[in-house]
């Protein structure tokens, strides 16, 4: 499994290579939630999210034959980005199988890193079969977007990081897709945070993780038509199932409506360019999901890699 110990070890590995993100806060959102908010800006992280940390802890540990063979992945954008310039870093290369209807800007970035991608349909094929059946052929390394221990480790470093600056917190707020960053967040809490709790916020219209930590079962979504294009991963893993049910506290889910409500406050009034994803934990403390009045609250923004065509004109509507 994964704990502490690696996620320590992530961190002097990602140290003069990641960017340590700054923490944002401000006075006018504090107000409206009622709350003292701290967060955690992945948007700023090298490609523009969280995902630069997984990925590069574990592309960074391959041996001189692995990275020969090059590595391949499937995602649906910011884990792609992240696979793409971590190999590139390392001189390996990178193929990633993304979904015909990634956001445009996503697929470009990732070409733009030197990865191959190679496109598939959602609604008819399932992008781990299209990858094994490349990996056959090709004998690349599979890093996958959530579930694999080193990936899981180096998203705990941004938790451990907010922790470090800012002190103790009562809640910390965390985006849930696959699970990764939250998994890796909670172990870090768990260790600098003891008496802090953590919650996963997912999308109500992708809301498998959450039925799966209250039923104790893995539950799936095929495919969920939600602008937080990030946390659309059909379930939890192997690795990061019983890691979210031993360390998270709670999984709560927000409207899209909620997410268009929130990212209209922080592009406006912040000043910050958050894509919807990155915006799930600061929605479930604007939209009272969460008991967050009086508290000292941790909320990790976990991208700003916006689709400029699609969002814009959503956020004027609101």
């Amino acid at each position: 499994m994964v704990s502490y110990d690696d996620i320590a070890d992530a961190a002097e590995r990602l140290e003069g290579v990641a960017n340590r993100t700054p923490v944002v806060t401000s006075r006018t959102l504090d107000e409206r939630v009622g709350a003292r908010l701290f967060l955690k800006c992945e948007s700023f992280q090298r490609m523009g999210a969280f995902k630069f940390r997984g990925a590069y802890n574990a592309i960074s540990r391959l041996s001189a034959d692995e990275r020969r063979r090059g590595v391949i992945t499937y995602s649906s954008g910011n884990h792609a980005q992240a696979v793409a310039l971590a190999s590139r870093l390392v001189g390996t290369t990178a193929t990633v199988v993304m979904p015909a209807d990634a956001p445009a800007a996503k697929r470009r970035a990732t070409e733009g890193y030197g990865a191959r991608v190679v496109s598939y349909e959602p609604t008819r094929e399932d992008r781990e079969e299209v990858a094994r059946r490349l990996q056959a052929e090709g004998g690349q390394v599979l890093i996958p977007p959530f579930d694999h221990p080193h990936v899981i480790a180096g998203q705990g470093t941004a938790a451990k990081e907010l922790l470090e600056e800012v002190g103790a917190l009562d809640l910390l707020l965390v985006p849930c897709g696959g699970g990764g960053l939250l998994s890796g967040s909670a172990l870090a809490a768990r260790r600098r945070n003891p008496h802090g709790r953590v919650v996963g916020v997912e999308p109500e219209l992708g809301d498998d993780a959450t039925r799966s930590f209250k039923t104790g079962t893995l539950q799936t979504v095929h495919n969920p038509r939600t602008i937080a294009d990030g946390a659309r991963t059909p379930s939890l893993g192997q690795i990061t199932f019983p890691l979210v049910r031993a360390n998270v506290d709670d999984m709560v889910t927000v409207s899209d409506d909620e997410l268009l409500d929130v990212l209209r406050f922080v592009w406006e009034r912040m000043k910050l360019v958050v894509e919807p994803t990155g915006a799930l934990g600061l929605a479930a403390a604007w939209a009272g999901k969460v008991d967050a009045a009086g508290k000292r609250v941790g909320v990790i923004i976990s991208g700003g890699n916006a689709d400029l065509e699609a969002l814009p004109p959503l956020l004027a509507g609101r």
